[in-house]
């Protein structure tokens, strides 16, 4: 064997045993981040009253169906009770509802007018145009919590409490990182297919709407399934602006199984069984869409 062939060998030797390596991280990393929601299934499949008996299992104990019957609201108070449950009613379906409402109308909002801010940054020249996204983007660094008792007192102002509207509105118009992600994406784009559309006499509106948009989908699809799960996930502002039965979103709804009846301990298997139910649409939109929001993480314009 010549020098040669051995330090090929060993090179080959040292790349297998680092693939290997990184292969082993990569599965425990994945075991690590999974082990929670698998610990939410293996509760959620448990019988409520029987989960102190045996803390530690890692199988359902007492395997039941009995927390999603609670959860779809297809169990009667007498079964709930028998299994644990605190006999809190849910009405899942109105809540799951008053989500989509709610989460759709956002998204709807954000992408369209962020969209049309974004390119008035970044394709439009009016004076003070720099000046006035860098104090755009100076709302980044203000907590949200800050906005919470104006938007608040501007809604009870407005009678708008416990309405689509006072939980849809303070989201619904644009946010300062949806249009600097759109506003990159706009940068990117190259000016030579707009200046052949203004030359043929298209106007602003018409270059964006005809051009720029069809030419987007990618970011806009990002966007839309960020701003999605973000407004599905919102708890506090809608605990405060829509807390009552006609507007409670499925966030606000989930805290009615931690309460307890008398010697009865929190629903923790209805609790995790909800959990699971709410975020299975989410779960749903990311594995359609995932592929496109890895894709337009580094966008670069026109490819």
């Amino acid at each position: 064997m010549n020098l040669h062939t051995a330090t090929a060998r060993r090179t080959t030797d040292r790349t297998r045993r680092r693939r290997v390596g990184a292969w082993i991280t990569l599965m425990l990393l994945m075991a690590v981040t999974l082990f929670p929601f698998y610990w939410m299934l293996r509760t959620a499949l448990s019988n409520n009253r029987s989960l102190p008996s045996d803390p530690g299992s890692l199988l359902p104990v007492d395997f039941t169906w009995g927390p999603f019957k609670r959860v779809l609201g297809l169990s009667t108070l007498q079964q709930a009770q028998a299994e644990g449950g605190s006999g809190a009613e849910l009405h899942f379906w109105r809540y799951l509802l008053n989500t989509v409402i709610v989460a759709t109308t956002i998204t709807a909002g954000q992408v369209w007018f962020c969209s049309m801010a974004a390119y008035a940054f970044a394709r439009l020249r009016w004076r003070g145009r720099d000046k006035v996204f860098f104090a755009f983007l100076t709302a980044l660094m203000v907590p949200p919590v800050f906005t919470v008792l104006p938007n608040f007192l501007l809604m009870k102002d407005l009678g708008l409490l416990n309405t689509y509207a006072a939980i849809v509105l303070p989201y619904f118009f644009m946010t300062p990182f949806a249009v600097f992600f759109m506003r990159q994406f706009f940068l990117g784009i190259s000016k030579e297919v707009e200046e052949a559309a203004r030359l043929d006499g298209a106007g602003p509106a018409r270059r964006f709407f005809s051009i720029i948009l069809p030419m987007s989908w990618a970011p806009i699809t990002t966007l839309a399934l960020l701003t999605y799960i973000t407004a599905w996930n919102e708890y506090f502002w809608p605990l405060i602006a829509g807390s009552k039965e006609e507007s409670r979103v499925l966030t606000v709804a989930l805290a009615s199984f931690r309460q307890s009846t008398p010697g009865i301990a929190p629903d923790w298997a209805g609790l995790m069984a909800a959990s699971l139910v709410a975020a299975a649409p989410i779960l749903l939109l990311f594995l359609i869409f995932g592929r496109k929001v890895v894709n337009s993480i580094g966008f670069s314009g026109l490819k």
